[in-house]
């Protein structure tokens, strides 16, 4: 099978996908904008052609480029957000069977994503979406405070913003002007989940259930906090089996065949689950690693053996609930101590699987920007109340000081 591989190099987790791909017998044809040379030596090795492109964003140049090497192209896969319609358009032009422009749409509109979801009866916040401010007022009228107010097709927390009365709504009009569309919201008060899969022909090979701590939208707002997301080892527990029931209702109804999606739902005190939103890719910021560390195996290559082979060829036997904890630095500037490892290390030295810190020197990220941050701890333990005490311990111990 050859598949095509839309930045095989970019983000972090593609050279591992691109990996995949290659372990289950794909013939791997990369497109990307940065030269082959520069890429991660585990997605040159992975590739059997390598195809740079000016800009991934012209997609018009992007197909006439590839059209011209005259390959053979049985699929075409993109795991990063910005380029999932682009992998669309590359299906349709080359006539290359999977999801196409209008289906990849539902997973990037999230107000036709809604509309859609409503109409299969599966419980969505109420929405409208907004051109314009004299719009996003309407709406706001009409729905009333408090709201959620975030770009129709963005991914994550960017840009997204919770209204509690008419003057936020002056205060953040300002902030989201660049913003084309946006979709007002009902704010859900509740727990915040995730619902991941990995599917072949309509079936459910693999799922995931995360839960963040706290809810995103607060932790992107408060610079003190260090985020966390923690990989359930059980998915089906009765806690979150709304969410589970819920999320399989809403790839049955967005009619989702092959690939990996991340669904993200709100559990509510009463016990009812609220859809959140769907994309066709994986989830970000470390989590597909959670997911490695639940049952020690690679999700990576799972979703790879889905979409060569309709199969995947060896289970998770999910062990442990894992967490990954991300850090910001106190101060500006560059990174000068990191106080608490070293103790931590010796109390949690067999649940602590992986430390990734910036080192002493480095200029502290911009912590609005990156969830990751500046940096972060993967743990895991058989019990989640353990996993949680140990996440929370790192959470309040280990300090970045920059200057």
């Amino acid at each position: 099978m050859n598949v095509l591989m839309l930045s095989p190099g970019f983000p972090d987790e593609m050279p591992r996908f691109t990996e995949g791909l290659a372990a289950a017998g794909a013939r791997v044809i990369g497109v990307g904008e940065q030269p082959e040379s520069i890429l991660p030596p585990r997605a040159r090795r992975a590739m059997d052609i390598y195809v740079q492109v000016r800009s991934l964003w012209d997609t018009v140049a992007v197909i006439r480029e590839v059209r011209g090497r005259r390959l053979r192209i049985d699929r075409v896969e993109c795991l990063w957000e910005p380029g999932v319609m682009l992998a669309a358009e590359l299906r349709e032009a080359l006539g290359v069977a999977g999801m196409s422009v209008a289906h990849s749409r539902l997973f990037r509109d999230k107000e036709a994503m809604k509309q859609r979801l409503d109409r299969h009866g599966i419980r969505t916040p109420h929405h409208r979406r907004a051109a314009s401010e004299t719009e996003i007022r309407r709406a706001a009228g009409e729905l009333g405070y408090p709201l959620i107010l975030k770009p129709i097709a963005g991914a994550g927390s960017a840009d997204t913003h919770r209204l509690d009365d008419a003057a936020d709504l002056e205060r953040v009009l300002p902030l989201v002007r660049h913003v084309s569309e946006l979709s007002v919201e009902e704010f859900i008060d509740g727990e915040e989940f995730t619902f991941d899969t990995i599917c072949a022909g309509g079936k459910i090979l693999y799922h995931n259930v995360a839960w963040y701590r706290p809810r995103p939208l607060i932790g992107r707002t408060v610079e003190w906090i260090s985020p966390q997301t923690v990989g359930l080892r059980d998915p089906d527990t009765p806690e979150v089996a709304a969410g589970a029931r819920m999320g399989r209702e809403v790839l049955r109804a967005l009619d989702f065949e092959t690939g990996f999606t991340h669904m993200e739902w709100f559990l509510k005190d009463d016990g009812e689950a609220v859809f959140g939103e769907i994309a066709c890719r994986p989830p970000g910021a470390r989590s597909v690693e959670l997911m490695n560390f639940c049952g020690d195996f690679s999700a990576y290559h799972a979703w790879a053996e889905a979409v060569c082979t309709g199969r995947v060829g060896r289970g998770a036997e999910r062990r442990y609930n894992s967490a990954v904890i991300f850090k910001r630095a106190r101060g500006d500037g560059r990174i000068r101590r990191i106080a608490g490892l070293e103790r931590l290390i010796a109390r949690y030295r067999r649940e602590i699987v992986c430390v990734d810190l910036l080192p002493v020197g480095a200029p502290r990220r911009n912590w609005k920007q990156t969830l990751i941050s500046d940096g972060y701890v993967i743990v895991r333990h058989p019990e989640l109340q353990a996993t949680l005490e140990i996440a929370d311990r790192i959470g309040t111990d280990l300090q970045l000081f920059a200057e």
